[in-house]
């Protein structure tokens, strides 16, 4: 997502609508179709302000309206205001108040994207896939997303009971969560067993500044001699384009990174890498799962691309759309999907997603065998793909693979908490020629693409 800063007058076209009789010489000039569709328009506004059973304002009518139009566009296109306007600029910023959720709404029910890791609803265990169906005891069905993000909104210390349904459980999970001041750390890193281990949680502004500061701390760390490294952008629902390609830049030496098309063949821009790989050239692992999305797609797709990294775990979210960001007032701003983006052998990851090199499942969660994932493909209106791609690329092996047999209790006794991660690190073991640690599971093999 990216922002424009140029300010336009808000609603410049449909204010001046209510205020100027319709009439065809107003639109003399304009095509007969549009002067058909606006007078549909007008007649509807004029007979619900003089008939409708309450009195309604301008306002309300109008920002309906509006909300409507966006919304029969595509899951991503919107128009806010007021405190959502505020929302937008501070999660963005890397900053908000809330419980550390990224959401959608699929037929008026709210759907987990992904929990934001260390927030409080990924503290008390809320996944990627769970449907919100109760904020505080009230039914959320029929209500907006907005809506839905202001019930749980509040201030800091207070606390909020959602209640949710996980596919392959019996029974609605109660979850009473205090709101925090959400003060995102989007970049952290360590040192795991020899590797240099850097989780992304989000893309805002200064996200490629902090990567470039890791890799630098990890280099100095480990005497410049790590074995690789592991990029996790598991859960990480995305953010800015700048700032996705500033870190693919970092593990490239050169070469397109993705680019962006709009609707017309004029409307192309591409991103290049600078040379220079701060990572040496050393094996680099990125870490998926159904809530990779957007900007970290971006980033998995090149390094893919590039054969620069093997991408593990599962198959990414699937959002391959740019949303240009226009404020309209002090306000007030249109989002508005104004792009697909492609990664660098033109592949189109919209609602397809990144199928990983290799597929690894987070065995340590009881429920990754019932869960369902919500992914682009999944929202109503999503936008389809634009390249052809080989569908053999796209396919799931669905047989159960014998390798993964570990339940979760056992890989627990064995202080195993994160099984993708175990399996990564012990993958660059491999790679490196070192005795990877022994677990249940088996060797993973590169599929071929």
């Amino acid at each position: 997502m990216k922002f424009n800063a140029k300010l336009l007058p808000p609603l410049a076209l449909v204010g001046a609508l209510a205020l100027v009789p319709v009439t065809a010489s107003s639109f003399a000039a304009a095509d007969t179709t549009n002067y058909q569709e606006l007078e549909k328009f007008m007649s509807v506004y004029e007979r619900v302000k003089a008939n409708y059973v309450e009195k309604v304002d301008d306002h309300t009518l109008i920002k309906g309206a509006i909300d409507g139009m966006l919304a029969a566009l595509d899951p991503h296109s919107s128009y806010v205001e007021g405190a959502d306007f505020d929302q937008l600029k501070t999660t963005t910023d890397g900053n908000y108040g809330g419980l550390g959720l990224t959401v959608s709404m699929e037929d008026g029910v709210v759907k987990v994207i992904a929990p934001t890791e260390d927030t409080p609803a990924w503290r008390a265990g809320v996944k990627s896939g769970d449907y919100i169906t109760h904020i505080n005891g009230e039914f959320m069905n029929g209500i907006t997303l907005d809506q839905a993000v202001e019930k749980m909104k509040g201030a800091p210390g207070t606390p909020v009971k959602i209640t949710i349904v996980r596919p392959g459980r019996d029974k609605p999970l109660d979850l009473t969560i205090v709101r925090e001041r959400i003060e995102l750390r989007p970049v952290k890193w360590e040192i795991k067993e020899g590797v240099g281990y850097i989780n992304i949680d989000t893309f805002t502004g200064n996200v490629g500044e902090q990567v470039k500061s890791a890799l630098l701390s990890i280099d100095k760390a480990t005497g410049g001699h790590p074995i690789g490294y592991v990029v996790d952008l598991r859960s990480n629902p995305g953010g800015l384009l700048d700032q996705a390609v500033d870190v693919a830049d970092d593990f490239l030496e050169s070469g397109e990174v993705v680019s962006q098309r709009g609707r017309t063949k004029d409307d192309i821009e591409r991103y290049y890498a600078r040379p220079g790989d701060m990572a040496h050239g050393l094996p680099v692992i990125v870490l998926t799962d159904a809530g990779t999305a957007s900007a970290s797609e971006i980033v998995a797709g090149a390094l893919q691309d590039h054969r620069r990294a093997l991408i593990m775990g599962e198959k990414s979210f699937g959002k391959g759309s740019v949303q240009t960001v226009v404020q309209t007032g002090p306000d007030a701003a249109l989002r508005l999907t104004t792009a697909r983006y492609y990664t660098p052998s033109g592949r189109s990851v919209q609602a397809g997603g990144i199928q990983p090199d290799i597929e690894v499942p987070q065995l340590t969660d009881p429920d990754y065998k019932n869960r369902r994932f919500i992914r682009e493909a999944d929202l109503r209106k999503h936008l389809l793909a634009q390249s052809k791609v080989d569908d053999k690329l796209l396919e799931t092996d669905t047989t159960p693979d014998p390798r993964f047999s570990a339940k979760a209790e056992d890989l627990k006794k064995q202080g195993i908490k994160d099984f993708q991660l175990h399996y990564a690190l012990n993958t660059l073991k491999r790679l490196a020629g070192q005795a990877p640690a022994n677990v249940a599971g088996g060797s993973a093999s590169k599929k071929s693409r």
